[in-house]
């Protein structure tokens, strides 16, 4: 543990100052749809104690990376995921480091839900604040934005079909029974007037309960389909998603909301194996009927990238769960949130001051970006967003050098779910929002936000090595572009690597503010997260 902080201290050291690219809103058309476009690769560096590319030797000693003029503009899609933290937490508790490609910042973030303020009716209210990271000129700004609590209104009935992978890789201990168990939950959850069909599917799909209403013994008959539900052969997911939505579109009903939820590890090995060839059936009975997805991934290994692409198609989320108190929460608190919507194609748009703002980068959201001139196009896809939802987007900030004044105007834009008419809100941004420290003086939600960006900056920061370890010193360290053998995706190019987080902690500082916000916080969550950084540090070592 010793050698591995005194490795990890020496490479953040030589970078800790080098600043983060400027971004806005990513001009593909893929991006712009939230449609399958590759997450960026992590930087190089991080919790294996790898170095990270340090930028161009001419700023190094200002501890500034060359960059171009920003992009003014930052546009993206809302996404209230959280399934890449969760999975990470139930990888590393396994004691192993997940796969840096699956790591997403803003699904770390977002695990972690704030009280913002709420709004009265539908849409979102719009929070900013910030602080300074400690790196000179550099701060971390925070965007919030939250939907009204479910308690205000009545939703609208439901119609759910389920659509369960029971392939062989589901007979995973413990991994079949965590989902019938949640499916036997949602059963004593759904209202009367509510409807649920279920599709199983393994190397062909079957409907086990067609689409039903729960009351009149609807429940007990659902329960009796979910008991049917046992392990058979490889996983088919393409045709579990054409059938599912057939007989979800079969059990459209005027005035009812129609959700898929897909409960998979993801792991397709027959049949489409690539999501391109599924994509277009989910897109159609979105744009047709409202239809959208919600992905619950389960098991150690987990296709998580294809269940990303699916959820984004579909305009739905992700979520992941581990054990059986995980599920009962996706599926008793999670679940009902995204039944109803207060917002349709949701965008969040942040304009920088070129008076005030040097450089600027948004932290995750990479394939949720939104092409800049969409975000008044409402024919482009954004997020749908439930009662009870909070969103966080961080940005790293470097004003001008004696700036002050206004810095940013941050703006989100949605439909009405009911009317389709769009509707605005904006938050202001002044310099003096980002003055206070970061650690010990700013609000001890944004210290969780800032902790929980950084831990993911840091677990996205592993890349290969030829076996010898780390290098022996930065200066003669050779960025690498390939993931670890194992555990990544493959090689990326150089021109996708990415400056760290300024100001970014040590991995022991990690623990140790991650402990200290747990303590002051009193947040069991907080305190899992800090379980979680000092467990990582310990497999790391």
């Amino acid at each position: 543990m010793r050698r591995f902080i005194m490795a990890v201290a020496a490479a953040l050291a030589a970078v800790l100052l080098a600043a983060c690219t400027g971004g806005g809103g990513a001009n593909q058309d893929a991006a712009s749809k939230g449609e399958g476009a590759a997450p960026p690769p992590p930087p190089a560096g991080g919790f294996d104690g790898e170095p990270r590319d340090q930028g161009d030797a001419a700023q190094e000693q200002k501890g500034i990376a060359p960059t171009q003029q920003p992009d003014l503009l930052s546009t993206f899609g809302l996404d209230v995921d959280t399934a890449s933290y969760s999975y990470a937490r139930r990888t590393i508790a396994a004691g192993r480091l997940p796969a840096p490609e699956t790591v997403r910042h803003e699904e770390f973030v977002n695990s972690f839900r704030q009280d913002y303020p709420r709004p009265e009716g539908n849409g979102f209210s719009v929070s900013t604040d910030g602080a300074r990271t400690g790196q000179d000129g550099w701060s971390l700004m925070r965007v919030g934005l939250a939907t009204q609590d479910a308690e205000r209104t009545r939703r609208p009935p439901a119609s759910l079909t389920f659509v369960v992978d029971v392939s062989g890789s589901m007979s995973e201990t413990g991994r079949l029974d965590l989902v019938r168990d949640a499916l036997d939950t949602t059963a004593g959850e759904l209202r009367a007037e509510d409807s649920a069909a279920i599709v199983a599917f393994s190397d062909e799909a079957r409907t086990v309960l067609p689409m039903t209403p729960m009351g009149d013994g609807g429940r007990e008959r659902m329960r009796d389909a979910v008991e049917q539900l046992r392990p058979t052969d490889s996983t088919n997911v393409e045709a579990g998603i054409r059938q599912g939505y057939d007989v979800a579109v079969d059990g459209v009903r005027e005035g009812t909301t129609n959700r898929v939820v897909l409960l998979s590890d993801a792991l397709a090995n027959t049949g489409a194996t690539d999501a391109d060839n599924i994509l277009e059936r989910i897109a159609d009975a979105r744009r047709a009927h409202g239809i959208t997805l919600f992905g619950v991934g389960v098991g150690s290994d987990y296709g998580d990238a294809f269940m990303e692409r699916l959820t984004n198609r579909g305009d739905g989320h992700t979520s992941y769960v581990s054990d059986r108190k995980s599920a009962r929460r996706v599926f008793t608190e999670e679940l009902p949130r995204h039944i109803e919507l207060r917002a349709r194609d949701a965008k969040a748009q942040v304009a920088f001051d070129p008076q005030t703002v040097a450089d600027h980068r948004l932290i995750g959201y990479e394939n949720r970006q939104v092409a800049d001139q969409d975000f008044r196009n409402d024919a482009v896809d954004g997020g749908e967003i439930g009662p009870g939802h909070t969103v966080t987007a961080l940005y790293a900030v470097r004003l001008k050098e004696g700036a002050g004044g206004h810095v940013a105007t941050a703006t989100v834009r949605w439909l009405d779910p009911k009317t389709r008419a769009p509707h605005e809100e904006s938050s202001q941004v002044e310099a003096a929002t980002l003055g206070g420290r970061l650690w010990g003086a700013a609000d001890t939600s944004l210290q969780v936000d800032a902790l929980a960006a950084y831990f993911a900056d840091a677990l996205r920061g592993r890349s290969t090595d030829d076996g010898a370890g780390p290098s022996a010193s930065p200066e003669s360290a050779v960025p690498k572009t390939k993931l670890r053998s194992g555990s990544g995706s493959g090689t990326v190019p150089d021109s996708a690597q990415t400056q760290p987080l300024p100001g970014a902690p040590t991995v022991d500082e990690l623990v140790e503010r991650s402990g200290a916000l747990a303590e002051q916080t009193g947040s069991r969550q907080v305190e899992e997260l800090a379980e979680t950084v000092r467990k990582a540090a310990e497999v790391a070592g």
